[in-house]
């Protein structure tokens, strides 16, 4: 979302000046505006420090003073309880934004002989080498229950080969065949280049909201974000609340 960080690098280099507005709510929100004329907020409501309101536009979280003068760009830690207080929203946040894009919008694994115990969104540039690694392990991914649906994110872009590879993927047929398609361009074969109608602007879209800086980047259930490449056991055991050292 384009409005959001430009927001945030604004917001982070001024003190927005308040005004007189009726509460709270009304001064962030005249205050902002007056930054980012455009913005869209989603919400604001108070944080768990006193005075202090966190404001929430897409998927990034921010944290304004109550008469809407001072901004705070960062996460907030409960020291006592050694909390990040933060990261909870965030990722709600983020579920929803990847939720939002439908499975019928992804290209989707399922476990061939296993029950799913838990699925996870993968974005993925089918020219990055761990994308590649993680993707050769998927039966094995499989076996740990683990059900993986990808969302396309070329790093080098849209006008880039991985980026028409993966509209090639999206274009090759029904499930079945955008399943076979991605296994063979992520082994390195070659699959007939194709165009048709395609999601792969809005999964970017999507990663970009995120933040995505790198693939593979994997979203959990909750909206955890996990970057990189993670082995199939230890992502289970991620996914099961297992304190795992990678």
């Amino acid at each position: 979302m384009k409005h959001s960080k430009h927001l945030l690098i604004t917001a982070a280099l001024l003190f927005v000046v308040g005004g007189a507005a009726a509460g709270p709510e009304d001064a962030i929100r005249a205050s902002l505006a007056r930054v980012v004329p455009d913005v869209k907020i989603d919400s604001i409501q108070p944080s768990p420090v006193p005075d202090l309101y966190e404001v929430m536009v897409g998927t990034q979280l921010m944290y304004v003073t109550s008469d809407g003068r001072y901004f705070v760009d960062g996460r907030i830690v409960d020291l006592k309880t050694r909390k990040n207080l933060t990261e909870p929203r965030l990722a709600e946040a983020r579920k929803k934004a990847v939720d939002a894009v439908g499975e019928g919008e992804m290209v989707i694994f399922d476990p061939k002989d296993h029950k799913a115990e838990h699925t996870v969104t993968v974005f993925t540039d089918i020219e990055c080498g761990y994308c590649r690694k993680l993707h050769s392990q998927i039966d094995k991914y499989g076996d740990e229950g683990i059900r993986v649906r990808y969302l396309f994110f070329p790093r080098a872009g849209r006008k880039s080969r991985a980026y028409d590879e993966a509209v090639s993927v999206w274009c090759a047929g029904d499930e079945d065949a955008r399943r076979t398609a991605l296994t063979a361009a992520k082994s390195g074969k070659h699959i007939d280049a194709k165009k048709c109608t395609n999601p792969v602007d809005e999964h970017m879209s999507v990663g970009e909201e995120l933040g995505l800086r790198g693939t593979p980047a994997i979203v959990t259930e909750t909206g955890e974000m996990i970057p990189g490449y993670v082995d199939p056991k230890h992502l289970a055991a991620i996914l099961d609340g297992k304190t795992v050292t990678r």
